[in-house]
């Protein structure tokens, strides 16, 4: 049967192919007594989220609302909470009704916002690499993406000023995320300053994608949110998936401009309802019982980074230390030069048992890298490191 020319162009994606390699790794495993499967493929930690989340949760199932469809208006004693926690946060006033929208994930909202902004063939600037639903929301709405390819001799720097005064003037929306997932960069707030004045200079809606803000090893996050123009022109997604250990439960907002919030809640009005009001509640607890939470993880993401770039190094990988938790990202080792990112995780996998993201998967400036997730033990991690010694050591 036909489909369209739009789901064409997105293809499987980098998370579903490598779950078909997963799975069929998994079952070999199982009927051969192989080495069971060790994924650091997704960043979905093994840390666990605050219980006063979990308790608001089942305090909240039992209720007859929670089993009913959720409006938006039904939403606003979250969207109470996030503007409470931004005022907290970063020190902005921000208006719950028509600023604030509550998503089913920050991906969501990233991928669904090229549809309510965007017209086919509009362009839109993209980081290289780029997070997968920045593309794929591009794609989707048949927008035409301008790749901005970042650097890791320049320390992942976004160049703006590579960019001509044509190629500014056709922009109508540029996504970027600060700290960036997959090179694991904190960034600088000047950067983001940069790209919100630009924005507003040359009338580009400017997405920014923040779901790991509390989450910096080194350095201080960026936030749109500190900038002076955020309402002039841009829109700022966070999650509780990171932060809070909450990815499996779909919790995450999006702050901005009235006119964007407004146009991208116009879409999902369309597409879906919103999560169970019991879900919300324990999003609200989470932002009000334990707004530090994100805090108390760094410390073991940063025994993590620093381990596992020491067992790895110890078996011939270098690794450069990132300055953001929850990933490693990594050269494709020496001794497996010639090798494409696929392939080598591919390869990885069948004879380790270990997941790793291909970087192909982040655009083409991903390839020839791979994103190790620290979303295990520090021992597991270091088990993992020897399963790949002892595979690179006979390549």
């Amino acid at each position: 049967m036909p489909i369209s020319e739009r789901l064409s162009r997105l293809g499987s994606g980098v998370f579903a192919r490598n779950d078909l390699r997963k799975s069929a790794y998994a079952a070999w495993a199982a009927s051969e007594n192989l080495t069971p499967l060790l994924d650091l493929s997704l960043g979905s930690t093994d840390l666990q989220p605050p219980a006063a989340a979990i308790e608001a949760m089942a305090a909240q199932l039992a209720e007859p609302a929670s089993s009913a469809y959720c409006l938006h208006g039904a939403t606003l004693p979250f969207r109470l909470a996030v503007a409470d926690w931004a005022q907290q946060r970063f020190g902005v006033a921000v208006d719950p009704e028509t600023e604030v929208l509550l998503l089913v994930g920050s991906q969501e909202g990233t991928a669904h916002l090229p549809l309510a902004v965007l017209n086919p063939g509009d362009r839109a600037l993209l980081l290289d690499p780029y997070y997968p639903s920045h593309m794929g929301g591009l794609q989707l709405a048949s927008a035409e993406p301008l790749l901005l390819g970042l650097d890791g001799a320049a320390g992942w720097r976004p160049d703006f000023e590579a960019l001509g005064p044509g190629q500014w003037e056709a922009l109508k929306l540029m996504v970027l995320g600060f700290p960036h997932n997959p090179t694991a960069t904190t960034g600088e707030q000047a950067w983001v300053d940069r790209a919100a004045e630009l924005a507003l200079r040359h009338g580009v809606v400017f997405a920014h994608d923040n779901p790991y803000v509390d989450l910096a090893l080194d350095g201080e996050a960026p936030a749109l949110l500190r900038s002076p123009h955020w309402r002039g022109c841009g829109i700022e997604f966070f999650s509780l998936s990171k932060g809070w250990c909450l990815g499996g439960y779909r919790l995450a907002f999006a702050i901005g401009a009235e006119w964007l919030i407004t146009a991208l809640r116009q879409l999902k009005g369309v597409v879906d309802f919103n999560q169970s009001l019991a879900l919300q509640a324990g999003a609200i607890a989470a932002l009000q019982q334990a707004p530090h939470w994100p805090e108390q993880l760094r410390s073991t993401y940063r025994q993590r980074r620093d381990g596992m770039a020491a067992a790895l190094g110890t078996v011939g990988w270098p690794v450069q230390l990132p300055s953001m938790a929850l990933y490693l990202w990594l050269q494709v080792p020496p001794q497996a030069t010639g090798m494409g990112s696929e392939s080598f995780c591919a390869a990885l996998l069948e004879a380790t048992g270990v997941a790793l993201t291909p970087g192909n998967g982040f655009g083409p400036g991903g390839e020839g890298w791979l994103r190790l997730a620290l979303v295990q033990p520090l021992a597991e991690l270091e088990a993992a490191a020897a399963r790949i010694g002892v595979w690179l050591a006979g390549l």
